[in-house]
């Protein structure tokens, strides 16, 4: 299962709903774009300090990371064509967490029900 970023927010704020899911997964792994995007929202919070030594300590040491390759970029530029030819463009960067998605054969765990437009995902909620 690919933490999506809103899921790294909620886990880092230990939502018990989240926890119980991730609890089911085989496979937990967060995308070098949701690792940008969460360090991001960090970076303006009061709370920077402590939420960086989370992410380093404790979330980054238990998932794998996954990488965006030449294959991601296939599947990133398969993927921007369907949303475009069906009117349902999503951020640039889901699309980028999507393609990973569909490229490891995994299920997403987000709030974000664009991903739902995406062909051959999985979206999971909380």
């Amino acid at each position: 299962m690919i933490l999506d970023t809103n899921a790294l927010s909620a886990l880092a704020q230990k939502e018990e709903n989240l926890i119980r899911r991730l609890g089911k997964a085989e496979r937990l792994a967060i995308t070098l774009i949701s690792i940008g995007e969460f360090t991001y929202g960090a970076r303006q919070s009061n709370a920077r300090d402590e939420i960086e030594r989370w992410m380093r300590e404790q979330l980054l040491t238990r998932v794998e990371i996954l990488f965006p390759d030449l294959t991601t970029a296939e599947y990133y530029a398969e993927i921007r064509l369907e949303l475009k030819r069906s009117g349902t463009p999503i951020p640039a960067n889901d699309v980028w967490i999507a393609a990973l998605a569909r490229q490891h054969a995994m299920p997403l765990i987000s709030l974000d029900r664009h991903f739902d437009a995406v062909k051959n995902l999985t979206r999971i909620s909380w």
